[in-house]
């Protein structure tokens, strides 16, 4: 099996053009490393109020450009695969500050995948910590938090995934497919269309499709399993 690098990121906002990191925690099979940056641009009020880093905290940090830390992630992601969970932000993050991430696991496709007729309602990290109720001792929104809940995350992905008769090797490789594959949804979980398939929404608001459609073109990072499932419906 190739080696895993659960990761997650803490940044100045969520911008990829311009946003950079300010916590970095990253988990293999020689252990936890969590370590604070001072970024390069402020850290947005925002983004305090939902990670509660200040500027104040990391004013006496380095950079993580050319740190210790940077030069481990980089042999590491050469190497092996990155785990996150919206794996596409800390990817285009990495990559931002210098860094190539060649393979990645995103487990929030991996989730959207292994509930092909939604019946969650969503797909966040600490949702999925209480749906599927796991005993993970973490706080939420801090970058060692969140991967504790990441590697618990996965670990019930994978189960799931071998109780189809797949080896781990071949649990992983799906996991990529997963990952890098658009993905086709079939119904709304949330909005005022809430429970309808997508089919049927296309046909009497198509309307809605399309500014909807808008609303996710002009994300920073537009979510490309809706990309791709808004441009189909709307053929």
């Amino acid at each position: 099996m190739n080696k895993l690098i659960f990761l997650d990121t803490e940044t100045t906002g969520n911008d990829v053009t311009k946003d950079r990191l300010c916590q970095v925690c990253y988990k293999t099979t020689d252990g936890m490393h969590t370590e604070f940056f001072k970024p390069p641009i402020p850290i947005s009020v925002e983004s305090m109020s939902i990670t509660h880093i200040t500027n104040k905290m990391v004013a006496d940090k380095a950079s993580f450009a050319g740190s210790a830390m940077s030069g481990e992630l980089g042999v590491l992601l050469s190497e092996g695969i990155l785990v996150a969970h919206n794996a596409v932000f800390d990817k285009a993050i990495l990559e931002a500050e210098g860094l190539a991430v060649p393979k990645y696991i995103c487990t929030l496709r991996v989730a959207r995948a292994l509930d092909p007729e939604g019946v969650l309602p969503q797909y966040k990290l600490q949702f999925l910590r209480y749906y599927l109720d796991l005993d993970v001792d973490a706080h939420a929104h801090d970058a060692e938090g969140d991967v504790k809940v990441l590697v618990a995350v996965f670990d019930r992905q994978l189960a799931k995934m071998k109780q189809e008769g797949l080896s781990d090797d071949e649990a992983i490789e799906k996991m990529l497919h997963i990952s890098t594959a658009p993905m086709l949804f079939k119904k709304f979980t949330f909005g005022k269309h809430i429970g309808k398939d997508i089919a049927e929404v296309a046909k009497i608001d198509k309307g809605y499709l399309q500014w909807f459609l808008a609303q996710k073109m002009a994300e920073a990072i537009p979510d490309e399993d809706w990309v791709y499932t808004l441009n189909t419906y709307l053929k």
